[in-house]
């Protein structure tokens, strides 16, 4: 055997062994990754992005805590992606069923833990939304918990009733749930609330709940929810919030280091233009506090220019069209109902925070779902996609549902 020969018998055995790798590997995933492919992709791709984000945007943040290395941030950053990636690959294993005979227990406990932040929450960034677990040091916040407990308990009540006419004992326990946890709510985190009320109309409207009863729910929520606004801690601040935004041209003459966040995200989005500063040269990272968080937007769109800003966009409305096609994928209402609640909750709070960086909305202090750092916001957002895997799985639903 001359050399060609060996050299072509050398290729081939290379190509099998990377056939036979590539098909190990296609196993592997379709033993272990099940559900629709597209949302696991659609995660993949953002927490690759979470983590060049934050460790861009965490370098003045570190500066300014002490000289710290930014690093450090990424380390923790990525620790929290990937215990969350884990849990939503355990949840997604999980018959989503399972999820409603756990929603009304979880709604019970909600209730006093949301009550605790009133009185023992701890305060982060001027909110005091979050409580400290005692003993290691790691706070989360109720609110998260809150949300997905009342999504799911909704999405169970709703399922029960699609073959049964409405009346107005059977829609009153629905209200009562929806109006006591928006409450609740907007005692600390007025924006949550609302957000969280919206996606509970949507899920109505999904329902087929006749109109009347829509209307009845809308003035529920809209009383509630501004009733625990003015007895609760964030008055003055969602109305200090709504005035600069009503009057956000007034600043437009003011030296850059006395703007606030809102005009700094604005000069942030005028820096990147088309394509962008390129990673890691966001100049406005340095001017806004949450360049991290609640204006990671802004900052990739500084980075990565309006073509970055669309792509991420793009990402969260393909999310959004994938969990409210469970409806069609699901032999049960109830999987249906609640794959469509968590998707709209993640992508109202997604193109709510992309608004905000816009100018289009007042600051509301919500982050992007898997992309702004922090532990709550992630682990929720996780579970809360391990379930709309579970749902998009298909598997029977041998409820009573």
């Amino acid at each position: 055997m001359n050399n060609q020969e060996r050299n072509i018998v050398n290729s081939e055995s290379t190509l099998q062994r990377s056939l036979e790798g590539w098909h190990n590997i296609k196993a592997w995933l379709s033993r272990n990754l099940k559900g629709d492919i597209a949302i696991w992709v659609i995660v993949a791709i953002l927490s690759l992005i979470s983590m060049l984000l934050v460790y861009s945007a965490t370098g003045t943040f570190a500066y300014q805590r002490g000289g710290g290395y930014p690093e450090v941030y990424l380390l923790k950053h990525l620790g929290y992606i990937a215990f969350g990636l884990f849990v939503m690959w355990v949840v997604h294993r999980v018959n989503y069923v399972k999820f409603s005979r756990l929603s009304r227990f979880a709604l019970l406990i909600s209730i006093p833990l949301l009550l605790l932040v009133k009185v023992a929450g701890v305060t982060l960034n001027g909110a005091t939304r979050w409580l400290a677990i005692p003993g290691i040091g790691i706070t989360f916040q109720p609110s998260d918990f809150a949300r997905l407990a009342l999504i799911a308990n909704l999405a169970a009540m709703l399922a029960k009733r699609q073959r049964v006419q409405y009346d107005w004992q059977m829609f009153v326990k629905m209200i009562s749930w929806v109006g006591i946890i928006c409450f609740f709510i907007a005692l600390t985190s007025t924006s949550t609330a609302v957000l969280l009320g919206f996606s509970c109309l949507l899920m109505l409207y999904i329902g087929r709940v006749p109109v009347k009863y829509l209307m009845a729910m809308f003035v529920v929520i809209a009383l509630m929810g501004a009733l625990g606004l003015v007895v609760g801690q964030r008055y003055e601040t969602a109305k200090g919030r709504v005035e600069k935004f009503l009057h956000k041209n007034d600043k437009a003459k003011q030296g850059t280091a006395r703007l606030g966040q809102s005009e700094q995200g604005f000069i942030a989005i005028a820096n990147g233009g088309t394509f962008g500063q390129g990673p890691g040269n966001s100049h406005q990272r340095n001017y806004l506090s949450q360049a991290y968080s609640d204006f990671i937007y802004a900052t990739i769109i500084e980075e990565y220019g309006l073509l970055g800003g669309i792509v991420i966009m793009l990402l969260y409305a393909t999310l959004l069209i994938r969990g409210i096609q469970n409806i069609n994928q699901t032999n049960r209402a109830f999987g249906g109902l609640l794959s469509a609640g968590l998707t709209l909750s993640i992508g109202l709070q997604a193109f709510t925070n992309m608004a905000v960086a816009v100018g289009i909305f007042p600051v509301t202090g919500q982050p992007l779902p898997l992309l702004s750092m922090g532990g709550t916001s992630i682990l929720f957002t996780c579970i809360s996609l391990g379930i709309i895997l579970s749902v998009s799985r298909g598997e029977a639903d041998e409820s009573n549902l």
